[in-house]
C-alpha cells in the first residue's frame, strides 16, 4: 500500500516510529521521514538504521522541527502522501504540572500538523491517541481529549476524497519509552524493589506491532473523522509486575508507593455516548464523525431517539489476563527477550 510513497512520522524518533521503521524498511516505500525535536534522538536513529539496513536507511530522512512551529512543520510537508501523527507529550504527572505545554504540543500542534497536510493535499493522515482522552481526569488526557475533537472538527472542513483524516485511540504500550516496564527492569538490574503505584489498577495492554497493526487498519479501513478503536485485554498492575518478577526469577519485594498525580483507577477505550453510533468491527471499533452542522432546529422531527446495544469499553470489563497470559504476551517482545537473556547471563 506504500509503494513508491513518501511517509512523514511526527514524533518519529520515539518508540511508535522505530516500529514503523522495522515495520517497513525492508518494503518499496520510497521515503520515511521523521521530524522530531531532538537532534540527539535522530543522530542515534540515523546510526541504528545505518548498521540495521544499510542497503535500505537512505530512505530515512530526518528534519529538525516542533508541530509547535508550523513552519517548521511545512518546511517537511512538500511531496508527502501520507502522514502518521504521533508527536505527543505523554506522561501524565509532568502533564498535570504543566497542562500549557501539553496544549501547545497535542492540541495547537496537531491543529498545526492538519493544516499544513491540507494545505500540501496530503491524502491520509492518521492521529495517534490514548484511552486516557475517554472520560479525561488529568491535563494529558485532557489535552488529547482536545486533539481528538479538533481532528474531528478539521475533518468536517476537508474537501471531499482531498485529505482523509483520522484518530486512533489505544492503550498502555508494553515496554514504549517512559512506560512502567522497562523501569522495572532497570529496578531489577540496581537490586531494588519493583515499585507500583496501586496493585487492583487495571490497564490496557497491547504490543508495538499491535500499535502499528491498529494504525494500519485505520488506515484501509476508516473513513475522515472516524475515531478507531482496537479491542485489548488488560490486566492488574500487581498482575503485570508479577509476571515481570516471574520472568527474571527474582527475590525483590514489589512495593506499593500509592497513584501519582492523575492517574485513574481503571482507563476506557470506548465512552458509553460513543457506543450510541459506535460499529463493532470485530477486532476493532469504529466511531464515525457527526457530520450534522450548527443548524440543529432542523433535525427536531427527523431526529434518531434509536441507540446502539453497545456498552462503555473499559479495563474493566474487557478480557483481563492472568499473569501466566501476560507472561506470554511479554515474552513475544524481543526486548523482553533481550533483557531476560542479558539478565540470566550476567
Amino acid at each position: 500500500m506504500f509503494e513508491g510513497k513518501v511517509l512523514l512520522i511526527t514524533g518519529g524518533t520515539g518508540s511508535f516510529g522505530n516500529a514503523v521503521m522495522n515495520r517497513f524498511l525492508d518494503t518499496d516505500i520510497k521515503e520515511i521521514r521523521v521530524l522530531s525535536r531532538d537532534e540527539k534522538k535522530q543522530d542515534d536513529m540515523r546510526h541504528e538504521y545505518q548498521i540495521k539496513y544499510p542497503e535500505r536507511s537512505n530512505k530515512i530522512k530526518f528534519y529538525i522541527g516542533d508541530v509547535r512551529d508550523i513552519n517548521s512543520v511545512k518546511n517537511a510537508m512538500h511531496g508527502v502522501d501520507y502522514i502518521f501523527h504521533a508527536a505527543a507529550l505523554k506522561q501524565v504527572p509532568s502533564c498535570e504540572f504543566f497542562p500549557i505545554e501539553a496544549v501547545k504540543t497535542n492540541v495547537l500542534g496537531t491543529e498545526n500538523v492538519l493544516t499544513a497536510a491540507i494545505e500540501a493535499k496530503v491524502k491520509k493522515i492518521i492521529c495517534l491517541s490514548t484511552d486516557k482522552a475517554a472520560y479525561p481526569v488529568n491535563a494529558m488526557g485532557t489535552s488529547k481529549a482536545m486533539m481528538e475533537k479538533v481532528i474531528v472538527a478539521k475533518s468536517r472542513t476537508v474537501e471531499q476524497n482531498q485529505t482523509m483524516i483520522c484518530c486512533t485511540r489505544y492503550g498502555n504500550v508494553m515496554c514504549s519509552r517512559g512506560s512502567v516496564i522497562p523501569l522495572w527492569i532497570e529496578q531489577i538490574k540496581q537490586g531494588k524493589p519493583i515499585t507500583i503505584t496501586e496493585p487492583s489498577m487495571t490497564r490496557f495492554i497491547m504490543s508495538l506491532d499491535e500499535a502499528v497493526d491498529l494504525v494500519l487498519y485505520a488506515f484501509d479501513n476508516a473513513t475522515t473523522g472516524d475515531i478507531m478503536v482496537q479491542k485489548a485485554p488488560a490486566c492488574t498492575i500487581e498482575i503485570l509486575a508479577q509476571a515481570v518478577h516471574e520472568l527474571f526469577h527474582i527475590e525483590q519485594e514489589i512495593k506499593v508507593i500509592g497513584i501519582r498525580h492523575g492517574e485513574k483507577m481503571y482507563e476506557t477505550l470506548l465512552t458509553n455516548e460513543e457506543c450510541a453510533n459506535a460499529i463493532d468491527m470485530g477486532n476493532f471499533y469504529r466511531v464515525p464523525c457527526d457530520k450534522r452542522d450548527l443548524n440543529y432546529d432542523k433535525y427536531v422531527k427527523d431526529g434518531d431517539v434509536k441507540r446502539n446495544t453497545l456498552t462503555e469499553f473499559n479495563s474493566n470489563n474487557t478480557e483481563l489476563l492472568n499473569v501466566e497470559q501476560v507472561k506470554e504476551k511479554l515474552l513475544s517482545l524481543e526486548y523482553i527477550r533481550n533483557e531476560i537473556a542479558a539478565w540470566e547471563n550476567r
